[in-house]
């Protein structure tokens, strides 16, 4: 029962089976390195997860390229009614008449009706009807979008490069450092720190919770060393540089944290693999005391003195 437990406990919906030894579960920016295959084209479209999470270049060049569509659409169907059935389309070339229906329907979606061009008849007022309702849907839901876009919380934490396994205690210490490079300030932060390693002669991996000198800050102003111990009680103790390579050890830390200025609850996530830890090291103080206030280097936060393991 105890075992069942813990293996439920430990499961952290990662792949448990590594056949490559390059094989990492979380990047460094937080994204999981997991890509799903084989799955139906209209079961993969989520619009408005690629729309809210997508760049801001691409996501005004996506609505512009819509809006040219839409525009381009609507224009074919006037010229498909017939230019006689729009005022102020008379006597003029192919190529004209296009760009004065394309133009009044770029007028129509978007309710302006500067009236050189008016629909004339009942074909032409039902699409001009139809295009005006459709403006107001579209630029309602475009307007939510970009809403969606500017109300969600981001965090742009940065993490250590690398991470130290260094002198701690009685004994050794797995370390990380991060900070909040930006001005918002950050309260009741939570860390979670995880590893999972190849099993021995298997190709299955493990995963462990790790106990932290402390998983909570109150604030976060300033820079944050996260520290597990390497006890008795840790999966990683007497666990050598030379296993961490062969076992393919992987850290995952995870920070919760509440952001004041947007009252959201922001989460940010990386990752540490065997090769981007540095042993027998400890990271250097970055604060330094001047006009009545601690001001910290950023630039040094991968900064470290070499020093011999207990």
């Amino acid at each position: 029962m105890e075992e069942h437990k813990e293996k439920k406990f430990n499961d952290f919906g990662l792949a448990e089976k590594s056949e490559s030894d390059g094989y990492r579960a979380v990047n460094k920016d937080g994204s999981f390195n997991i890509t799903k295959t084989n799955v139906p084209f209209f079961e993969r479209l989520n619009f408005f997860h690629n729309l809210v999470t997508m760049s801001w270049f691409h996501f005004f060049v996506s609505i512009l390229i819509g809006y040219f569509i839409v525009n381009f659409l609507f224009a074919g169907i006037y010229m498909w009614i017939g230019v006689e059935n729009l005022t102020g389309t008379y006597g003029i070339t192919n190529l004209e008449q296009f760009t004065e229906t394309f133009f009044f329907s770029a007028q129509t979606i978007t309710t302006l009706g500067y009236g050189r061009v008016a629909p004339i008849g009942l074909a032409a007022n039902i699409v001009a009807a139809i295009e005006s309702m459709l403006g107001l849907l579209t630029f309602a839901l475009a307007t939510g979008l970009l809403y969606g876009r500017f109300s969600k919380s981001r965090t742009k934490i940065k993490y250590s490069d690398i991470g130290v396994i260094a002198p701690y205690l009685n004994g050794n210490g797995f370390m990380i450092r991060v900070v909040n490079p930006q001005n918002n300030e950050l309260l009741e932060v939570n860390a979670d720190l995880s590893v999972s390693f190849r099993k021995e002669g298997s190709q299955h991996r493990e995963f462990h919770n790790l106990k932290l000198e402390r998983n909570k800050v109150f604030f976060f102003p300033s820079v944050w060393t996260i520290v597990h111990p390497i006890d008795e009680m840790s999966p990683l103790y007497k666990m050598t540089e030379k296993e961490f390579e062969e076992r393919n050890v992987e850290f995952i830390v995870m920070l919760k944290a509440f952001d004041e200025s947007s009252s959201q609850t922001l989460y940010s996530r990386s990752s540490y693999r065997a090769e981007e830890i540095v042993w027998g090291a400890k990271f250097t103080y970055l604060g330094q005391h001047k006009d009545g206030k601690l001001h910290i280097d950023v630039s040094g936060l991968n900064t470290y003195d070499q020093r011999d393991l207990q």
